[in-house]
């Protein structure tokens, strides 16, 4: 591929030499090259630096050279907790939340999960890989490169299995990033009153099935109040652990039930949600490893408190920022939004928000040496803005596309 030059670049966002994620206090620190050039070639980051500097690093110029006087460049969005394959809408669910329906109520007229998971039993795999990849060229057009796409909407092995298939072949189509998370949801209708015959299920029939196609590079439980409790969360990790599946969690949305010190022990690679903490979840995230994952527009949507980012970035926690894109708690996989509404809601900095969506949000995805920053080596999935004042304007002019163009993977997306 042809090299491709970017000069007179107003600011170079988040310009990093180490790959690893950002945490606490440093999550305010955000390294940027003012009036700089960068250098694309064969989809990767070639070079970059200041203006000043580009005869002494690129003596022989070449021939494809845009001029973007005046635009700022920072890494395209990581997108690390999703749920994009689905086979239809639920917005008859959201006019019954406006009148007032509990989720009980709007499961008992069939709503809810079970609802997505009739429809993924009745769509083939090409309808549902034809609703997905359009969504991922909407969103990469919004700015995401990098994205996880979660299972969890078939419930039985069919169409787990069905689910999983249509997210490995996003994987061979796009250039976008994507990594595979097979999420233990909840309990279907046939195992309502046993638990314990589809905890069975899925170790024996739809982890064994899923190892032996490579179907996922992740495994997911939903521990909450109704759903999975902490031991059996547990119990699944460890069966998915066996076949090399690492965990992404979902836990504490709407209790503190002992999903972080289980996902902690399971050396999870982020635990997500997070709406309810109390001060020892808090403490505990502090001292976390992995991705502290905040999910603010499926708050917004719900109508939650928003996570206590403030805290959790004062503890020292790697706070993280995803979409959730769902039918039925978020029905949108819009980052800038996402960020924009960190900003406002949670109080977050500018530069802490683009750190938690761009380096932090790859390493969520164990995908943080390939995208995320400004460095050589790494993939060119890049965000130009248009010409805006500062890198804050992103986030107060929030119903603006500031965007001018994406490039995914060295390709400008069109």
């Amino acid at each position: 591929m042809a090299a491709t030059l970017f000069i007179n670049i107003a600011q170079l966002v988040n310009v990093r030499d180490t790959t690893a994620r950002v945490s606490g206090a440093a999550l305010a620190h955000l390294p940027v090259i003012d009036d700089a050039f960068l250098l694309v070639q064969d989809g990767c980051i070639k070079e970059y630096g200041h203006m000043y500097e580009l005869g002494l690093k690129l003596p022989q110029l070449p021939t494809n050279v845009h001029n973007v006087s005046g635009q700022y460049v920072l890494p395209a969005w990581c997108d690390s907790h999703t749920h994009l394959v689905f086979a239809g809408s639920r917005e008859h669910e959201f006019v019954y939340k406006i009148k007032g329906l509990t989720y009980a109520q709007i499961a008992e007229k069939g709503g809810g999960i079970l609802h997505s998971a009739k429809q993924i039993e009745q769509a083939s795999e090409a309808e549902l890989y034809h609703l997905a990849s359009n969504r991922l060229t909407e969103l990469s057009k919004l700015g995401t490169a990098a994205i996880e796409i979660k299972s969890g909407y078939g419930l039985t092995v069919a169409s787990e299995l069905k689910m999983l298939r249509v997210i490995q072949q996003l994987k061979q189509t796009s250039d976008m990033l994507i990594k595979a998370t097979f999420l233990a949801h909840t309990y279907p209708i046939a195992f309502r009153n046993n638990h314990r015959g589809y905890i069975d299920s899925i170790i024996n029939e739809m982890l064994p099935e899923i190892a032996a196609h490579n179907l996922a590079d992740y495994i997911d439980v939903f521990c909450e109040e109704g759903f999975f409790s902490a031991a059996e969360m547990n119990e699944i990790c460890l069966a998915g652990k066996a076949y090399g599946l690492l965990p992404k969690l979902h836990v504490n949305q709407l209790s503190s039930m002992g999903g972080i010190a289980v996902g902690i022990a399971n050396h999870a690679v982020s635990l997500d949600h997070l709406e309810t903490l109390t001060q020892q979840d808090i403490e505990l995230l502090a001292t976390y490893n992995g991705a502290a994952t905040l999910l603010p527009t499926a708050a917004f949507f719900l109508r939650m408190p928003m996570q206590p980012a403030r805290q959790l970035i004062q503890a020292g926690a790697a706070v993280t920022l995803a979409s959730d894109y769902n039918p039925g708690s978020s029905p949108s996989g819009n980052m800038n939004f996402v960020t924009a509404l960190s900003c406002i809601q949670m109080k977050m900095l500018p530069e802490e928000v683009i750190n938690a969506a761009t380096i932090n949000g790859a390493y969520a995805m164990g995908v943080q040496q390939l995208t995320g920053s400004i460095t050589i080596g790494k993939r060119a999935d890049l965000i130009f803005t248009k010409k805006i004042p500062s890198i804050a304007y992103l986030f107060y002019s929030f119903s603006s596309n500031c965007i001018d163009k994406v490039m995914v993977k060295g390709h400008f997306v069109t």
